[in-house]
């Protein structure tokens, strides 16, 4: 599979997605930023200004301070991946957002979605 397309979308493109999909559900903004601060060690300013860069993907996780040493506990199924199989680095982290955004949006507790 040719992740390349993946790679060089804009983070801010998607980011809106990831809000909207969890407001939805009646949950926050705040809480996808939590669990994007939790997957990558970015603080508020440091993603505000990834999305004001129009970052890509695969700049946006290479540049990421630290990826919590805990997405290891994070498993199921994504797009039909199980997203510890996934051998590509990068689309791996990808799908990890995605996933962690789907739990917040199914009604999982922060707490379950951080792995604490």
């Amino acid at each position: 599979m040719d992740n390349t397309r993946v790679y060089k979308m804009s983070f801010a493109g998607v980011y809106p997605h990831y809000i909207q999909k969890a407001e939805k559900k009646g949950r926050t903004k705040a809480e996808v930023d939590e669990i994007i601060y939790w997957l990558t060690g970015y603080d508020e300013d440091a993603l505000q200004q990834h999305l004001d860069n129009k970052t890509n993907f695969e700049t946006f996780f290479a540049q990421a301070p630290q990826i919590n040493p805990n997405v290891s506990k994070i498993t199921g199924v994504i797009c039909g991946y199980r997203v510890e199989e996934i051998e590509d680095k990068l689309m791996q982290k990808i799908r990890y957002l995605d996933k962690l955004v789907d739990e917040l949006a199914k009604g999982k507790t922060m707490e379950k979605i951080l792995r604490k």
